[in-house]
């Protein structure tokens, strides 16, 4: 029995192991954005030319954070290759859940501060366009990284194979329905993650939002 159960806490480590190192680059990489998004958005400066650069870095790197949802496929690939119920269930389920959530809900709080901008320059009604646009962008983003291996940095590394690469595989039938879903999973998940995110931090915020049609319900108000 100690002899199993030493086995079984080194199977445990050699998993975590394993998955350690890219689920730690791969939230490096999600929360990039949101620190982008607290400086670019929460912050009262002007639009200077520093400014631009971090919202072009912010929107090259966002689609990094709802990425993650796709590591879904290293949760398959692990529970075909663990026989143990006990490692899936109490180890491997509770990590993927937990990194998975943590760089979707960067995701989710970096379009919260860029809607708190939205709404404080004034431009309340832009919210949910550029909520949509942001997913597109971010499904093609996601789909150019799981199946073309491509990075954020490869817009200055490698621009002419993104566009010539990345634009060819935009015309292809199977990318269109791959990037479809994706921007239906992002659309989806995005309205129950920030209404969960805002209810959690500013409960009044949705009763008295609803009561107005001049700002987005789903804004914080800009203080």
């Amino acid at each position: 029995m100690k002899a199993e159960f030493i086995e079984l806490i080194a199977r445990v480590l050699q998993v975590l192991r394993i998955n350690m190192n890219w689920m730690t680059w791969n939230l490096f990489l999600a929360f990039i954005p949101l620190a982008l998004s607290v400086w670019l958005f929460r912050n009262r400066r002007g639009r200077s030319w520093i400014w631009w650069l971090g919202f072009i870095v912010f929107y090259a790197f966002l689609p990094n954070a709802p990425y993650l949802l796709t590591d879904v496929i290293h949760f398959i690939h692990d529970i075909r290759t663990i026989q143990s119920v006990w490692i899936i269930t109490l180890v491997l389920i509770p990590v993927y859940l937990l990194v998975i959530l943590a760089g979707f809900e960067a995701y989710v709080i970096s379009l919260i501060n860029l809607g708190y901008y939205l709404h404080r320059i004034g431009k309340s009604q832009w919210i949910f366009k550029v909520e949509l646009i942001t997913h597109a962008l971010c499904a093609i983003g996601i789909y150019w990284g799981r199946f073309l291996r491509f990075n954020s940095w490869d817009f200055i590394t490698q621009p002419d194979a993104l566009l010539t690469k990345g634009v060819e595989e935009l015309l292809g039938k199977q990318p269109l329905v791959i990037m479809a879903i994706t921007f239906l999973i992002l659309l989806s998940l995005h309205w129950i993650m920030k209404r969960v995110t805002l209810g959690f931090v500013n409960p009044s915020q949705q009763g008295v939002a609803s009561k107005s049609n001049s700002t987005n319900p789903d804004t914080p108000k800009a203080g």
